[in-house]
């Protein structure tokens, strides 16, 4: 799966080089270094899910794209059967699964993520809009600027992700339901 990912920066710099964008006015739009955005885009660095929707609205496409190389084809309805959604592998022990990835034009991301413990601190993230998160399985310590929540099976928490936040699983592996409005 870690070759699938290289394909998304790779769709990324073929994107900006057909834009004719170059690296630095990237790095500057969403906000990084100059080195910073090298790393994401020659695949160095995993590039957090918040900056590829940044990505994918400066290039004006879809976050299908950046993730299939194809473009989203329902515009009424979007059925995702079991094993179907596109998966991401974003690093060791968290990865996700995209529910939604066919559909035009939509101003949600549903996903649903499993996270497996692990020793090493989790890097917080923030982003644009609002974010839910429902637990199906496990237990996830959430973090949402200095609050810390632990949330068990059939817990759930809204929250503004703008806030530094992170997932964590405490104990076994967890899954959970997160919708992302990054628009």
């Amino acid at each position: 799966m870690k070759e699938d990912l290289l394909l998304i920066p790779q769709r990324i710099r073929e994107l900006r080089e057909i834009l004719d964008i170059d690296k630095q006015t990237m790095a500057s739009k969403l906000g990084v270094t100059y080195e910073q955005y090298c790393s994401y885009e020659d695949g160095s660095t995993d590039i957090p899910i918040s900056m590829l929707y940044d990505v994918a609205a400066i290039l004006n496409v879809s976050f299908t794209v950046l993730l299939t190389g194809d473009q989203p084809r329902m515009d009424s309805i979007c059925i995702v059967r079991k094993g179907e959604a596109i998966k991401v592998d974003r690093y060791d022990g968290y990865s996700y699964e995209d529910l939604s990835y066919n559909f035009i034009g939509r101003v949600m991301e549903p996903m649903l993520v499993t996270i497996e413990p692990t020793e090493k601190p989790v890097e917080k993230i923030s982003h644009h809009g609002q974010e839910f998160n429902y637990v199906l399985s496990g237990t996830i310590k959430i973090t949402v600027g200095a609050r810390e929540t632990v949330l068990k099976a059939g817990d759930s928490i809204y929250f503004n992700p703008a806030l530094p936040h992170s997932q964590a699983a405490v104990g076994d592996r967890a899954t959970f339901i997160t919708v992302i409005n990054d628009f």
